[in-house]
């Protein structure tokens, strides 16, 4: 699948006010959401807690998390991003897309919308 951007605000959760529009990479293969820690640092979020993460060239890092609110098409919620390094390329992940009901369309390059899907817990068919 090829590569596309797409463009989010990400804004403080306590401060709506601090905001920015970022230009991230959508990317399925991030479960979470990279921004560059100096622009999350620009809308002054705090870091919340530490999760771990598997790099593409097999290291493990530990990176801090935070939750802001995140507005794409219209639609505003709140998602977990980790602080990337400075520098680094904004990343929109698995979980935000998720979050937004959203999916990667690879030949038109946009995000489209698509229903959630609910299981039984105990046969893994659909409720």
């Amino acid at each position: 699948m090829g590569t596309f951007k797409e463009k989010i605000v990400l804004a403080n959760s306590e401060d709506a006010s601090l905001k920015m529009e970022v230009d991230c990479i959508v990317d399925t293969g991030a479960t979470y959401s990279w921004i560059p820690s100096d622009k999350l640092k620009k809308i002054q979020v705090e870091e919340m807690f530490m999760r771990k993460f598997k790099l593409a060239d097999g290291r493990t890092v530990e990176r801090p998390m935070t939750e802001v609110l995140a507005t794409l098409k219209g639609m505003t919620i709140h998602t977990l991003v980790a602080f990337g390094d400075v520098g680094s390329e904004s990343l929109l992940g698995a979980f935000t897309l998720e979050g937004f009901g959203l999916a990667p369309d690879p030949v038109n390059k946009t995000l489209v919308p698509v229903p959630a899907l609910l299981l039984n817990a105990d046969t893994g068919r659909k409720i």
